[in-house]
């Protein structure tokens, strides 16, 4: 089964797939109404703020990756988007961190960290991979294969170590 199986098993039933997505930030609107007013009670609810965080998220965070791919290489028209699988989760996402940002701040959330470093280190290969995509340099070289891969590791190291300096 390739993931364009899993696409189109999905898209043939979207009712399903918007009930799944659609359960993330009802979720936490529920939470946002049970946790309380005061900052104890609110923070006692961290750890289902930071599950509601990551199952909004990682569909989210894909679909974003999804949509850089096909779009910067694939070259897909945006007239041939799927609604559900690529501008859905991204809804959802955006939808439920301001559901739980209206209540508790990101910094009190478990793990939130991981997933900007995630995010950050996910745009900084895309953008490597775009900028070689582009520049179309095709190089026969008797440097090993190995050598090239712990030089990419290192940039990656590298942007990241900048990356947190900066912010």
């Amino acid at each position: 089964m390739t993931l364009r199986d899993v696409f189109a098993a999905v898209s043939g039933q979207p009712a399903f797939l918007f009930l799944l997505l659609a359960s993330v930030p009802t979720a936490a609107f529920l939470v946002n109404l049970w946790s309380g007013e005061t900052a104890e009670e609110i923070i006692k609810w961290k750890y289902v703020y930071s599950t509601l965080v990551y199952l909004a998220c990682i569909p989210g965070i894909f679909a974003v990756t999804l949509n850089i791919y096909l779009f910067l290489f694939e070259r897909q028209s945006i007239w041939d988007m799927n609604l559900a699988l690529q501008v859905l989760p991204i809804l959802t996402m955006v939808g439920t961190l301001f559901l739980i940002r209206r209540k508790i701040p990101f910094n009190y959330i478990p793990g939130f960290g991981k997933l900007s470093s995630f995010l950050t280190l996910l745009a900084a290969v895309m953008g490597i991979l775009w900028f070689i995509d582009r520049t179309r340099i095709y190089a026969i070289t008797y440097v090993p294969f190995t050598y090239i891969v712990v030089g990419f590791i290192a940039l990656l190291l590298i942007i990241r170590f900048a990356w947190s300096r900066i912010f």
